[in-house]
């Protein structure tokens, strides 16, 4: 008589994992900062995680140098990063040269942090990241949904002035969400913008 094999439970996690994209100004940093500080979540600043992979000695640190030439390094040999900026903002197919080089190694990065966070027990994790609904890179399946906060650009410019980041005003005029994104409205006061992206959220 064969054995009787009991069916396998599969365990799955109940983590939830929410990118946070949109223009300088949306208020991306600022709705993950309030989330994380009031639940069981995570924030990742996937822009600290692509500094991150710029450390010297790096496969990145050496590809973007490589790309952009010495020229962009500072004197202790690190990446200087205003320096990268003026190259990327003002040569022709720059940002996605560099788009291609870093973004693989940051979303690397990313599935072992999602990884360990999850055996974490870590209820809901905010990844903050611009480019997430329209980088070519960018993995969705690691996303239960990606959130592009759509804010006037009048708004946005105020919200930078206030912050002393008016010069960013401009970054990101090329970006708009893709189809998979889901666009919330992110005017109006925190509160607002907190009770809009929760909804989405918890409809999930």
């Amino acid at each position: 008589m064969e054995p009787v094999c009991e069916p396998t439970t599969v365990t799955r996690s109940s983590m939830k994992t929410i990118g946070l994209a949109g223009r300088a100004g949306s208020g991306k940093s600022a709705v993950a900062r309030e989330l994380a500080a009031n639940s069981n979540a995570v924030w990742i600043d996937l822009d600290r995680v692509a500094w991150d992979t710029y450390a010297p000695g790096a496969e990145v640190h050496e590809a973007v140098v490589e790309r952009f030439g010495e020229e962009i390094l500072a004197e202790d040999g690190s990446i200087d990063r205003g320096e990268l900026a003026v190259r990327v903002f003002v040569e022709a197919g720059a940002r996605e040269a560099l788009e291609a080089i870093v973004h693989p190694a940051v979303l690397d990065r990313l599935r072992r942090l999602r990884e360990a966070h999850e055996k974490d027990g870590v209820d809901l994790l905010l990844v903050e990241g611009a480019l997430l609904s329209t980088s070519p890179h960018v993995d969705r399946s690691l996303f239960d949904a990606i959130l592009w906060l759509e804010v006037p650009d009048d708004v946005r410019e105020e919200r930078l002035r206030t912050a002393g980041r008016l010069d960013h005003a401009s970054r990101g005029d090329d970006i708009a969400p893709d189809s998979l994104a889901v666009v919330v409205d992110a005017s109006g006061t925190i509160d607002d913008v907190l009770m809009r992206v929760r909804r989405e959220i918890d409809a999930l």
